[in-house]
Formats: structure tokens, C-alpha cells, sequence
């Protein structure tokens, strides 16, 4: 268990004013030590609202406030940033919808700090490693997220066989030696586009099995045109790589945690 001040999860919402309160309850029970930031893109549901209610009886609830929806991993870069400025030794990112298992947070954070061999730097809550799954998803998001998975592991060299997911813990003092900057998604790219900068410089990468459960309330915001975007990103960074304008590739480690993904 992670002490007070350790960890914050970052999450970003539009419109997830249903679905929150039982998120947070859920999280709070199961690591009452983690603080929470909310990235709210100036939800019409009043989802920022709810938060900032919540927030004055419970400090470890906190909420960023942006005036529209500027993409997901622009709300995911501001969450890290704030991380990495309040000095927290963790930062985990988790959708707010359920279709991560709050109950596995622990797994994560466990596996950042394995009993042997090097320390983690992101822990990947992976559907594609064996005792992973995926529950309730149409066959077209299954093959969507597929093709995207292969072909960023072949373009951009990733060690990692779940590229695209949220469900992740990074180690706040490398997430410090990447230049946000230079990021050029801002939208559902921007995960592959991570793990390909964190690759760059060395990190050490690790999988642990979760079952991905389809959101239960709502409808989904991945639209084919966004798999059409992540594809077009993961080219332009294979492409500027190959052209020498990107740093020479460093040797990243990767290793799975094989345990149940059920509790």
C-alpha cells in the first residue's frame, strides 16, 4: 500500500457525472491512501460541478476545470503535468466508466516496485497478455484495437502487446524527463505516442493482466476516425524516427506480471 502524498490517478471525463461517484467510492475503498484529479472538459452534465462539491468534504477529490473538450490525451498530458509539479511518486491514469477494475489498482502499483529485478517505470494494465480479457465489446472494436495494437508495436518498436490502453502507473520521475511539447496527439494517439517516447529514453516497461470490461452506462467515444488519427500519429513518428530526426533507439525492458485477472 502506497503511503499518503505517494500517488495521484488522473482521470479524465466529459460527461461522467453517473458514473463518478461510484468510481471514486470504489477507489477510495480499495486504496484509501490515493489522491484523485478529475480533468473535466467543462462537462455539460455538470460533472465538474459534482466534483468541486465532493472535493470540499473529501481533499484527496480535486478538480481541473478546461473551458471545452480538447482531446483525451490532452486532458491525460495535463493530469501527468500536475503529477509531476505536486511531487507525487506515481501517477495512474484509469478511464471513468468502469472499464477499468478499480479492485486491480494494487496490481499496478505493485508491480512498480518488483522483488526482483529493475524498477518500473509504467506498469500497463494489459487485456492482450495471457489472463487478460475483454468483456462486452462488439467484433469491430476487437479488430479495431487489434490492428492498432500490431501495427504500433511494428512501427514504433513498442515491448508491449497493449499499446493502447489507460489503465496505466508511471513512475513520476521519468514521466519528468519527457518534453510534453513535443507531443503530437492529442487525442486517443496519444497513448501509443508515450510509450514510444518512453521507450526512447530507456524505460522499463511492465504488463499486468485485467479484464476490460465495455463501459456500463453511455455510449463509447472512440469513433473510427479516431483509429484512423492513431494510425496516421504512429506513422509520422515511425517515419521521423527512420528519417534521423528522432533520438537513436535505447534498449527497453519489458516483462509481464503472470497472475490471475480476476481477483
Amino acid at each position: 500500500m502506497v503511503d499518503q502524498g505517494e500517488c495521484l490517478i488522473v482521470i479524465a471525463t466529459y460527461n461522467e457525472r453517473e458514473t463518478l461517484p461510484p468510481l471514486l467510492e470504489a477507489i477510495f475503498t480499495t486504496v484509501p491512501t490515493v489522491d484523485v484529479l478529475v480533468v473535466d472538459d467543462n462537462s455539460p452534465d455538470g460533472t465538474g460541478e459534482w466534483c468541486e462539491e465532493y472535493s470540499r468534504g473529501d481533499p484527496r477529490l480535486r478538480c481541473l476545470h478546461r473551458p471545452g473538450k480538447q482531446g483525451l490525451g490532452s486532458a491525460i498530458i495535463a493530469g501527468l503535468r500536475e503529477g509531476i509539479a505536486q511531487g507525487y511518486r506515481y501517477v495512474l491514469t484509469m478511464d471513468a466508466d468502469f472499464s477499468h477494475p478499480p479492485e486491480r489498482l494494487p496490481d499496478l502499483l505493485a508491480a512498480m516496485e518488483p522483488a526482483n529485478g529493475p524498477k518500473v517505470d509504467v506498469a500497463i494494465g494489459s487485456r492482450y497478455v495471457p489472463g487478460g480479457r475483454i468483456e462486452g465489446w462488439p467484433l469491430r472494436r476487437h479488430l479495431m484495437s487489434r490492428a492498432i495494437n500490431w501495427f504500433a508495436r511494428l512501427m514504433l518498436g513498442l515491448p508491449v502487446r497493449d499499446c493502447s490502453g489507460n489503465f496505466r502507473c508511471y513512475r513520476a520521475a521519468t514521466l519528468a524527463r519527457l518534453d510534453f511539447s513535443e507531443f503530437c496527439s492529442s487525442g486517443y494517439a496519444f497513448f501509443e505516442e508515450i510509450l514510444y517516447r518512453m521507450r526512447k529514453i530507456g524505460a522499463v516497461f511492465c504488463e499486468v493482466p485485467i479484464t476490460f470490461v465495455d463501459r456500463r452506462e453511455g455510449a463509447s467515444k472512440i469513433t473510427w476516425r479516431e483509429g484512423l488519427q492513431a494510425v496516421a500519429v504512429i506513422v509520422k513518428l515511425a517515419l521521423s524516427e527512420r528519417c534521423g530526426r528522432g533520438k537513436p533507439r535505447k534498449k527497453s525492458n519489458q516483462f509481464s506480471v503472470r497472475e490471475s485477472a480476476d481477483p
